[in-house]
């Protein structure tokens, strides 16, 4: 059995442990990183009917600002583009064809909790010339875009994954 001042000593040890663990203070607010996922979401979502709207241009150094400098872009019946020069060189062809249209859009937007990286998946629909044919062709498919945030606050895309649904096929007017 503990003497009475033995056990007094170890009581007021263990008082004093827990009152120190409940005391430690807190990092300071300017040290703890604001959660930005939900501007940072929109700022995606807006980044992308720009992009969209880029790609309206025809112009592929427009279209290929998005990218970040050291891109790829891996898209269906295309050898991948590695790098935003490559992308730009690949989009040349395709963007100058009078046939060429290309929309898209978002169906989900993520955004890590570091909020240093996110992903954007969605739906395309793309319509273009056929070489061999000559006549007009339109394919459907769906996309995922990795993007990293960069120093300046904005966000480019890193890598531009997109698979098809339908191949391309002729298309009739209105279509």
């Amino acid at each position: 059995m503990l003497r009475p001042r033995t056990a007094l000593y170890l009581v007021a040890g263990v008082l004093a442990a827990i009152l120190q663990s409940g005391c430690t203070p807190s990092p300071p607010a300017a040290l703890a990183t604001p959660d930005t996922r939900d501007a940072d979401e929109k700022a995606i979502r807006d980044s992308e009917a720009a992009w969209a709207k880029a790609f309206a241009t025809k112009e592929p150094e427009k279209a290929a600002a998005f990218y970040a400098d050291d891109a790829d872009s891996m898209l269906p019946d295309t050898p991948l583009m590695a790098g935003r020069k490559a992308i730009i060189e690949g989009m040349k062809p395709e963007l100058g064809d009078p046939n060429f249209s290309l929309f898209f859009a978002p169906t989900k937007v993520e955004i890590a909790k570091s909020g240093d990286i996110a992903y954007s998946k969605g739906w395309f629909k793309y319509t273009t010339t056929d070489p061999k044919t000559k006549k007009r062709v339109g394919q459907a498919g769906n996309y995922v875009e990795v993007y990293k945030k960069q120093a300046d606050g904005t966000w480019k895309v890193e890598e531009d994954i997109a698979t098809e649904e339908t191949p391309l096929k002729a298309l009739k007017r209105g279509e």
